[in-house]
């Protein structure tokens, strides 16, 4: 595995994930502010910052999963299963190179989640 091709790639994504999370945060700030002139205006503006704000909150939460593979990289784990310390298929990597999780503990833990979450 060519780690030094992750690492970049990881290290494009963290500044990519960077920018993306602060210009969001301050389009919705500015959503807000310049927006509202009215209670219409105030209502459309804050659905906007909310969505802008959302945006923001799930670019964030990868940003540090990318900053938390990043450290495994400087660690000499990265690549490495965090549940049984076994490979992780390079072909996930590609896909999601942040993970710290192989195929069947990824899909173990997808499904204890999805089975914790209630439903109307």
């Amino acid at each position: 595995m060519n780690v030094q091709h992750y690492k970049q790639r990881l290290l494009d994504l963290e500044r990519t994930l960077s920018a993306r999370t602060d210009r969001a945060v301050d389009e919705g700030r500015g959503a807000f502010i310049d927006d509202a002139h009215d209670a219409g205006d105030a209502s459309v503006a804050d659905e906007v910052a909310s969505e802008q704000f959302t945006e923001a909150e799930q670019d964030a939460a990868i940003l540090q999963q990318v900053r938390d593979a990043l450290t495994r990289v400087d660690a000499g784990t990265f690549g490495t299963c965090i549940v049984d310390g076994g490979p992780i298929e390079e072909q996930r990597l590609d896909a999601v190179p942040w993970t710290s999780y192989c195929v069947k503990h990824a899909q173990a833990r997808d499904a204890a989640t999805q089975s914790r979450t209630p439903t109307l």
